[in-house]
């Protein structure tokens, strides 16, 4: 049987049409097998195989129907086709077997590789490099930030689009307006956090973690460099009360107390960054009471009473993979692990002043940072520049890795512009609601107490600690003599990220 070629088909148009989507077909082969056998290619040939190509073939496809609507009309206009209420199917008919074949082999070859390309779109488009590079300078901060957290390793759509379809179109819906603001530049620097579109925590952090396997008490160690000559070394050893004293004790004390699933802590804060809280109600499920705490015994009116939240994971978790470490993190742990040397003298008080100045620019932070560090030995301590030159230059390569790891200018991302309210100290966090000003009718109110998170049991210098024990906690020591300035207000009036 002679092949001959529908004549529906036999216009221009089609051809056209036939030619983009053979070209696209043979193109993204080509490109599936380099970059799955080979291993060649990258985050955007992906783009180009899975998104790019396929909608150009579709464009090749619409050209062949198109062509094919034009052709059909234009034969019945000139009375070679005749005009039936319903199409007549014979495969009897050699034109309409011919017809039937190619449009069959054409309709199985487009399902099967639909059904392949859209199993490795959507796996292209879920995973966590093209979330985090496709929109390389807008996802920076956060992408980076990610590389670094404990979940490095967790793709980010399952926290935050999580299972079910609902939320994966939703997302999907999202992602067309990001993608627009990307193309056009209109999207906000920084990139704020989407606090109003976050999937509750039950729904996503709770697939991995199990709030019924409760955690008892966890000792911690911290030590901090002091912003002298010295570099003068300080040592805390604190027993952090994440859960109960006995874990057989299960939710009934401890920070985890606050998502024991027979207890429900709402709130309300007057800001969208949910730092000024104005209203708390407590409420025991079990026993169906209820305590309301307030600031200066405030009411909240019917449209405030729309937004109040019920607490669980984000709310003291809140950075869980983008944590943008502040300076007196950093430069802690590089001063504790040694890849700063804490022998040479005021590099703390160095480090903290260069990385907490605001650049317009990462090469200018960069560039500072080595400029600055060598003049300031040079002139104030030629003899260590002269004998801790090696040193010196360590010093130099790990603040700037610091420094790219958690401060990006061309964003105007840092520690201040995503607070991370784990603890206390670089921000207010646990004290957004335990500063001492939420009171209930009774006059009960939610305390500002050292003891109710953690106790100190070892505190000073090295070689010269302060010791206590869980039962006969410390009080705690300000590594600087400030008197009792420290009781009359909150860490982070001071320290703030790179007051310390």
């Amino acid at each position: 049987m002679k092949f001959k070629i529908p004549s529906s088909l036999q216009n221009w148009i089609s051809f056209i049409g036939m030619t983009v989507v053979i070209i696209c077909l043979i193109v993204m082969m080509t490109l599936f097998f380099l970059t799955t056998f080979i291993g060649y290619g990258g985050l955007y040939l992906g783009l180009v195989i899975y998104i790019l190509l396929p909608a150009v073939m579709m464009a090749g496809f619409f050209l062949v129907f198109l062509g094919m609507i034009v052709k059909t009309r234009k034969l019945k206009k000139h009375k070679e086709m005749k005009t039936t209420a319903w199409p007549r199917i014979d495969l009897n008919l050699s034109g309409q077997r011919r017809t039937f074949f190619v449009a069959s082999f054409a309709i199985v070859l487009f399902l099967i590789l639909s059904a392949l390309g859209s199993y490795e779109a959507f796996h292209f488009t879920e995973s966590s490099q093209f979330c985090g590079q496709l929109c390389h300078k807008v996802m920076k901060p956060e992408y980076t930030a990610y590389q670094f957290s404990p979940h490095a390793r967790v793709s980010c759509v399952e926290c935050h689009v999580g299972p079910g379809a609902g939320w994966y179109v939703r997302s999907k819906l999202s992602g067309l307006h990001q993608v627009y603001a990307t193309l056009t530049n209109t999207y906000p620097i920084p990139i704020p956090t989407p606090i109003e579109n976050l999937r509750p925590a039950r729904e996503t952090c709770e697939q991995c973690h199990w709030p019924e396997h409760f955690y008892a008490h966890k000792i911690q160690f911290e030590t901090y460099y002091l912003a002298d000559e010295e570099n003068s070394e300080w040592n805390i050893r604190l027993v952090m009360k994440v859960g109960p004293e006995h874990p057989a004790m299960g939710l009934k004390e401890g920070i985890h107390w606050h998502i024991n699933p027979d207890v429900r802590i709402e709130y309300f804060a007057s800001d969208e960054k949910r730092e000024e809280m104005l209203w708390v109600r407590y409420t025991d499920i079990k026993k169906q009471e209820v305590k309301l705490y307030r600031d200066d015994g405030r009411d909240l009116n019917q449209e405030e009473m729309a937004e109040v939240r019920t607490m669980d994971c984000i709310d003291c978790h809140n950075r869980p993979s983008h944590d943008y470490r502040a300076p007196s993190q950093f430069v802690n742990s590089a001063l504790t692990s040694g890849s700063i040397a804490s022998s040479l003298p005021e590099i703390k008080s160095l480090a903290m002043d260069l990385c907490g100045r605001e650049y317009s620019t990462t090469d200018e932070g960069l560039e500072t940072i080595n400029k600055e560090i060598h003049e300031f030995y040079a002139e104030k301590y030629p003899e260590i520049q002269a004998q801790k030159r090696h040193q010196i230059k360590n010093a130099v390569k790990e603040l700037q890795i610091q420094f790219l790891q958690n401060i990006f200018p061309e964003m105007k991302v840092r520690w201040s512009t995503h607070l991370n309210h784990i603890g206390h100290l670089n921000d207010n966090g646990c004290f957004r609601c335990h500063f001492g000003s939420l009171a209930s009718e009774n006059d009960a109110v939610i305390r500002r107490d050292c003891n109710l998170c953690h106790i100190i049991t070892a505190q000073g210098k090295p070689g010269n600690l302060q010791l206590g024990n869980i039962r006969e906690p410390l009080d705690f020591k300000h590594p600087v003599d400030i008197g009792e300035a420290w009781k009359e207000s909150l860490c982070s009036e001071c320290h703030e990220g790179s007051g310390f």
